[in-house]
């Protein structure tokens, strides 16, 4: 959480930067917007990995809290078998698009587009390890406080 905040700050100060660069000194900026998006793409999916550890993206809500017992474990264990299906489809098409795009470099950057590329494979393998943690050791502190 602590680098995906600070990722944010970085794009603000970014952001903060192509304005003053273009109103102010009137020279804009040309590797700015294109950092930005990368930087903020990263932090989307380092947000998404805290997301799932505390169990607060979207999920069945009303048939967690109405479950209990055996259907509660069995719509938790679905959520989980669920969230792990899609992000591991992620990071196996993730993998292969950083792959194909190896050679390709950004228009502003010279940097391969694979860096930019790769917050999605990152994240989503990241996220795998999140989710199979907050089901053994799951923090719903919005569930529980939802009553």
């Amino acid at each position: 959480m602590s680098l995906a905040c600070a990722l944010l700050a970085v794009i603000a100060c970014l952001g903060l930067w192509q304005v003053i660069a273009r109103f102010i000194l009137s020279q804009p900026s040309t590797w700015t917007e294109e950092s930005m998006r990368r930087l903020l793409i990263w932090m989307v999916m380092l947000g998404t990995v805290v997301a799932f550890r505390r169990g607060a993206l979207v999920s069945v809500d009303l048939m967690l809290r109405l479950s209990r017992g055996a259907w509660r474990r069995f719509v938790r264990t679905f959520i989980t078998v669920a969230s792990v299906a899609f992000l591991a489809t992620l990071v196996w098409y993730g993998i292969d698009l950083v792959w194909r795009v190896r050679f390709q470099t950004f228009a502003s950057l010279d940097l391969s587009m694979s860096w930019g590329y790769a917050a999605l494979p990152v994240g989503a393998a990241l996220a795998i390890v999140a989710v199979l943690a907050h089901h053994v050791d799951p923090l719903n502190e919005e569930l529980e406080n939802a009553h």
